[in-house]
């Protein structure tokens, strides 16, 4: 074990700094507001003021704020002259002010609609998500159909029966939006309360509430925000679109969707009134697009830790069982080569500090030679890179991982075969027993089936010949005394015979390499003994 100092753990706002879709998104989203925040203490003109003498203005024009002197000096204007940098509309009103004054009544606007729908919807999934059967089958065939109606549809509808307005707009965006959030939360907390950490808390005795709040919660809470952040840009839309068609702002209070309706009419002749509104809405709904699927990539709780973890699988030693003496691949005693050489195998890791530009090595510098017959243990701690290096020979490391070195099987190079070569190795000549073959096998497909998809895959035999190699191979893993064990799906079997069933899709094809990823892991200790004597045959067989 080499020593190494640890930086502490970049808070979110850090994190976020050092991502480019985050700061992207960051820049854009201050362009619009920024604005809109400070617009009751900027020199703006008043954003209905009307003087049809003005009336569309090119950019950087002057002409007077308005007819009345007196009413100049009331707002405190030295002069009644003013420069509108932007022009006018139609009307004579100035574009900017309108401009920053309508994105902060969409902004306002898609905010509180994107709020009161995710909490509405929060609340509608905890409760069918925990309630049971009943509860939840009730308050789903009512979110049911709300989401048979198209959601424009359904808001258009709501405005109309509650009258336009940019209040009832919000309101008729966030039901018809509630849906989308009740769904997620509820799949969510169906997948939360069958965890242990919730049996657990059930054992020391909390009631229901007391689990809501401490820990369905606390873990909701991520998967909440990036849900909002996320729709956010699809509220201001969603806003813009029922303005534009006259349902939402009324004038002459300003919007970006009214502003949008009004300026039409001159596209042609003056598209300036319509082009800026569409500009400031892109460049809205982007931003906060961008901000957005940076906050979920950093707030996935997943990948919390990331940074720390990877730097100290750098730093634990994974050694061989075997030691080389030698870099270079060394014959056997019986002169025979290598038939799987690795030389300098690193895999990297994005790090948290910069997930985009930076990596970490999970992997660092791994030689190891195996000749035919011989079998090699790759030991070390608990996240020292273990099931990562197995991965790798296989060139099936999980993205964004990347793979560097030389992995040579029988002289060919497995880094630089393309994607229908290495289809051709994998399951043919190398194989791989997973860790945990419960996820590993297709719960919806009968074993005999998978068996026989395995055999298909490379081999084109006829379905008696299949299906005498399917009962030779679940001999050779020794349960052909269990029943019906063709038409079992996986989760009717136990976990030996699961992982006897890995073993046999790994050896249908009788592979050159085997690769077993901790087989007995999880099982008890008869069903240990007796998986390490089936590879210990299959091995010397």
């Amino acid at each position: 074990m080499i020593g190494h100092s640890r930086k502490p753990e970049r808070t979110l706002i850090q994190r976020l700094i050092g991502h480019p879709g985050a700061l992207a998104g960051s820049a854009l989203l201050a362009l619009v507001l920024l604005p809109a925040l400070a617009a009751p203490l900027l020199p703006l003109a008043d954003p209905a003021l009307t003087e049809p003498a003005q009336r569309m203005l090119p950019p950087f024009a002057g002409g007077p704020w308005s007819s009345d002197p007196a009413q100049d000096l009331a707002h405190g204007l030295a002069e009644n002259w003013a420069i509108h940098p932007l022009g006018t509309d139609h009307l004579g009103r100035d574009l900017l002010s309108r401009l920053v004054w309508g994105a902060r009544s969409s902004i306002a606007v898609g905010a509180l609609a994107t709020l009161l729908a995710a909490l509405v919807g929060a609340v509608i999934g905890i409760a069918a998500g925990w309630s049971g059967r009943l509860g939840d089958a009730l308050l789903m065939r009512g979110v049911d159909v709300l989401m048979a109606f198209p959601y424009l549809l359904l808001a258009l509808a709501i405005v109309a029966a509650l009258g336009p307005g940019l209040t009832n707009a919000m309101i008729a965006i966030a039901v018809a939006n509630v849906p989308f959030f009740a769904r997620a939360v509820r799949g969510a907390v169906l997948e939360i309360r069958h965890q242990d950490y919730v049996a657990a808390a059930r054992l020391a005795g909390h009631r229901g509430s007391r689990i809501v709040l401490g820990e369905v919660l606390p873990n909701l809470a991520p998967t909440v925000l990036v849900l909002m952040t996320t729709t956010l840009g699809w509220m201001v839309l969603e806003t813009a679109g029922l303005s534009f068609l006259g349902l939402g702002a009324q004038p002459p209070q300003a919007d970006l969707g009214s502003m949008l309706g009004e300026g039409r009419e001159f596209l042609t002749t003056y598209p300036l009134v319509a082009v800026l509104p569409g500009l400031v809405i892109l460049i809205l709904v982007v931003g906060i697009n961008l901000l957005g699927d940076a906050l979920r990539d950093l707030l996935d709780p997943r990948m919390i830790g990331l940074d720390r973890s990877s730097r100290a699988m750098r730093n634990s030693s994974t050694e061989t069982h075997r030691q080389q003496d030698d870099a270079a691949p060394q014959p056997d005693a019986d002169g025979r080569s290598a038939l799987l050489s690795v030389r300098g195998l690193a895999v990297a890791v994005p790090s948290m500090a910069n997930a985009i530009t930076d990596c970490v090595d999970a992997v660092h510098g791994l030689d190891f030679d195996i000749a035919p017959g011989e079998r090699v243990g790759l030991v070390g701690e608990s996240g020292s890179g273990k099931t990562l290096t197995a991965l790798a020979l296989l060139r099936l490391a999980p993205p964004p991982a990347q793979v560097h070195g030389s992995i040579c099987l029988d002289g060919a190079e497995l880094l630089a075969l393309d994607a229908p070569a290495l289809r051709s190795l994998r399951g043919r000549r190398i194989a791989y027993v997973p860790q945990e073959p419960l996820t590993a096998l297709d719960p919806l497909f009968r074993v005999g089936q998978q068996l026989d998809e395995t055999l298909r895959a490379h081999a084109h035999m006829p379905a008696p010949d299949r299906n005498a190699r399917v009962e030779a191979l679940i001999a050779q893993v020794g349960l052909q005394r269990v029943p019906g064990l063709r038409r079992r799906l996986p989760h009717e079997l136990s976990g030996g015979q699961r992982q006897r069933v890995a073993i046999a899709m790994a050896l249908a094809h009788a592979p050159d390499l085997l690769i077993a990823d901790e087989a007995t892991t999880a099982l008890d200790v008869t069903v240990q003994q007796e998986i390490i004597d089936l590879l210990l045959r299959v091995c010397t067989e």
